[in-house]
């Protein structure tokens, strides 16, 4: 009897203890997100965006196919060994996909993530990270970095009237992978991947001068001083929020320098921050803005409405939104056990994917995993950004 008692206990503790494990299965998403680092200006909206969607999903679609979102997110503060540190913690959690940050950490995870066979979506745009030959699992949703040199580049030589000369740029970086991406080869794994100096020269445009600024410098008067030597006609610029800082010093110096902003240097914030001296600079932008009115921006700007009531967010809010929303469908394409292989297919079948206006139509191939091929270019006029030019880049 005492033996038959102690069966039964063992046996009710099984069922017990199993319950809760069935009834908490989640398909699990790692978050490394820059919240208190060099970046943390544009990685925090970035990070609320990705966090909001998995809100909206669980809490109105029930999940992804029945089964909730737990995302594992973590301030990794921009430092690569507290990435690969979080990184270890997603890989032990059993997490099946990665909403990644920044370029130095999206290098130095690489070959873990290609080893573990985990899909990784990148917030830095480095195109050396689209190559499935080099790096397998990694995906980006945003043009890359060198395409919008490249867009930058070729408006500013289709636009150029004065037959006497070339027109002269400069280019303006921080000096970390994310600066130097861009603009420069990047030798990588073995491989080469030109940047857009090699293009500058392809199509006739003079480069000048090459001012590097630090991500949080609070004077960039030295930098523009020498640079004004060269007196460059155009000055593209691969930086976040020190643009602000950047175009206030130009316009105390009177420079007569146009700017140039890649995407994670301009915003709505970025704008204000720099008031009237941002007035007439550009900005290559993949993705929407706040006042476009499409589908799925009114869906992302009514679940902003929702969860920050009153708030107008900033670009990068939507790049962290429609990264999870692309990642989101891969995962619901996905038949039978959700896991990294299994996402990555997914992913390398998508073709022309509608986001809804958050981005051009998302393709990836077992070639390519460049997302998104195209952006517009917007020019600040009268405080406004205007949109000036639509771009589709072919692969």
């Amino acid at each position: 009897m005492k033996r038959v008692s102690i069966w039964l206990l063992a046996a009710s503790l099984v069922i017990f203890c199993a319950a809760p494990v069935m009834a908490s299965k989640t398909i699990k998403i790692g978050g490394l997100f820059d919240i208190t680092g060099g970046t943390g200006s544009v990685g925090t909206p970035y990070a609320e965006g990705v966090r909001d969607y998995v809100r909206y999903l669980n809490e109105e679609k029930g999940g992804i196919n029945g089964v909730k979102i737990e995302l594992l997110d973590v301030d990794y503060a921009y430092k690569i060994p507290q990435a690969i540190a979080a990184y270890r913690k997603f890989k032990s959690s059993n997490v099946v996909a990665i909403q990644g940050w920044g370029t130095g950490d999206t290098e130095a995870l690489s070959p873990l993530i290609k080893k573990d066979k985990i899909p990784y979506f990148s917030a830095s745009y480095s195109e050396h990270l689209t190559d499935p030959k080099v790096t397998p699992y990694n995906f980006m949703v945003g043009t890359t970095y060198a395409d919008q040199a490249r867009v930058a580049l070729k408006f500013i030589k289709d636009t150029w009237t004065d037959k006497s000369r070339n027109p002269r740029v400069a280019f303006i970086y921080n000096d970390t992978g994310f600066g130097r991406s861009p603009f420069f080869t990047v030798k990588f794994q073995g491989h080469h991947f030109p940047g857009a100096e090699d293009y500058a020269k392809e199509i006739g445009i003079n480069l000048v001068a090459k001012p590097i600024i630090g991500l949080r410098a609070l004077d960039a008067t030295p930098q523009l001083l020498n640079m004004k030597k060269a007196d460059p006609d155009f000055a593209i610029c691969q930086e976040t929020s020190v643009m602000a800082t950047i175009l206030k010093d130009a316009k105390k110096l009177n420079l007569r320098t146009k700017f140039f902003a890649l995407n994670w240097a301009m915003s709505g914030q970025i704008a204000a921050l720099a008031g009237d001296a941002a007035e007439g600079c550009y900005w290559t932008n993949p993705f929407c803005v706040w006042e476009d009115d499409a589908a799925g921006v009114n869906e992302a700007k009514a679940i902003s409405e929702k969860y920050h009531p009153g708030k107008v967010q900033i670009v990068n809010y939507f790049q962290g939104y429609t990264a999870m929303k692309v990642m989101a469908e891969a995962i619901s394409r996905v038949e039978g056990e959700v896991n990294g292989p299994a996402i990555k297919a997914a992913l390398e079948g998508m073709s022309n994917f509608d986001t809804g206006g958050l981005t051009v139509p998302i393709s990836f191939s077992d070639r390519s995993h460049k997302g998104s091929m195209g952006l517009r270019i917007y020019q600040i006029q009268k405080g406004e950004f205007v949109p000036v030019k639509k771009v589709l880049l072919s692969r």
